[in-house]
């Protein structure tokens, strides 16, 4: 490129950064790549896995362990699959109304805060902001900028309006569909429509320029200061399809060798090699995906640790069977 008709300007490489420029042995940032470069999965996602599998490993091998002193696997195998279905449910309506708990919470608190904001002087907001800023460096003078540029962006957002729960919205859809419903369908899908987007709106942003309510002081407060975060519908329902699917598969190792065995003693036998094994793997997993430290070392004590805690939680549950047994509790 010429500036003038002298001076000529070397443009970079569009795949090349200036950052390596003045800077002995420094090289491109695109270049840059860490020794244990992973892929991780989401932290929540992995949270609702170990929970799922963690039980489902142990619950139902204590519930088989429990029941192979009768002596007949299919009795074993009956009681196992009806617990795995149940206790599959049961976990994920259990992380369904965590989730929900979670984002009732936060709503609640971005209610209040923003109640608190706007009533608030100044100076304490200020001091706020100050305290979750000058543990990384910041400056109070930069603190009073951040939080009047905050207080500006607050001031520009509407109402908070919370949507309605998706048990409410699922219960709306059906009622306002032409099939219960005595208005024509083009009337439905623009009330469903409108409907939609009054809080949908709220929420994130229309798309044309309307605020989102994750900006302002408020979400910096919340976000910075409380360390809470929106959890969104469908997380509701991840959470929930991710404990009870790991319940079930985690809960069906410890199972499988009594299909294919009539002896319910010796598929406990095959029981607890697979669990075993199912566990070493699981510790294997979680500290692949998770991020832990990772080597040997890491790798060895993510599989131990998985294994003297499951084993433990199972071991127990078969020591207290075969006690039972030898006092002539059958």
């Amino acid at each position: 490129m010429s500036v003038g008709s002298s001076t000529t300007v070397q443009m970079p490489d569009a795949w090349e950064c200036g950052g390596k420029e003045g800077r002995e042995g420094s090289m491109c940032c695109r270049q840059l790549k860490e020794k244990d470069e992973r892929s991780l999965v989401d932290p929540a996602i992995v949270r609702d896995i170990i929970i799922g599998l963690a039980d489902g490993l142990t619950v139902p091998f204590a519930l088989t362990a429990g029941l192979s002193s009768l002596g007949s696997s299919r009795i074993v195998v009956l009681a196992g699959v009806a617990e795995l279905v149940s206790g599959a449910f049961s976990m994920g309506v259990g992380g369904y109304l965590s989730a929900e708990a979670e984002r009732d919470n936060y709503r609640y608190m971005r209610r209040t805060t923003r109640n608190r904001v706007m009533r608030s002087c100044a100076g304490q907001l200020e001091r706020e902001t100050s305290e979750i800023l000058a543990p990384f460096g910041v400056d109070a003078s930069t603190s009073r900028r951040v939080t009047g540029a905050l207080l500006s962006v607050e001031a520009s957002l509407p109402e908070t309006v919370e949507p309605p729960s998706v048990l409410r919205q699922a219960l709306t859809f059906v009622g306002r569909h032409p099939k219960f419903s005595l208005l024509p369908s083009s009337d439905v899908e623009s009330s469903e429509m409108s409907s939609a987007s009054s809080w949908n709106g709220s929420e994130k942003g229309d798309g044309a320029g309307q605020p989102d309510l994750e900006m302002g002081l408020t979400a910096f407060l919340l976000k910075f200061g409380e360390g809470l975060e929106e959890v969104s519908d469908a997380r509701l329902f991840i959470s929930a399809f991710t404990i009870g699917m790991s319940y079930f598969f985690g809960g069906l190792v410890p199972l499988l060798p009594y299909f294919f065995i009539d002896s319910a003693r010796t598929a406990l036998s095959y029981s607890i090699g697979v669990t075993t094994i199912a566990l070493i793997l699981f510790g294997a997993c979680k500290t692949r995906y998770s991020g832990a430290q990772g080597g040997v070392r890491g790798y060895t004590y993510g599989c131990l640790s998985t294994l003297l805690v499951g084993g433990a939680a199972a071991g127990a549950s078969w020591a207290i069977v075969r006690l039972l047994e030898a006092s002539g509790l059958q």
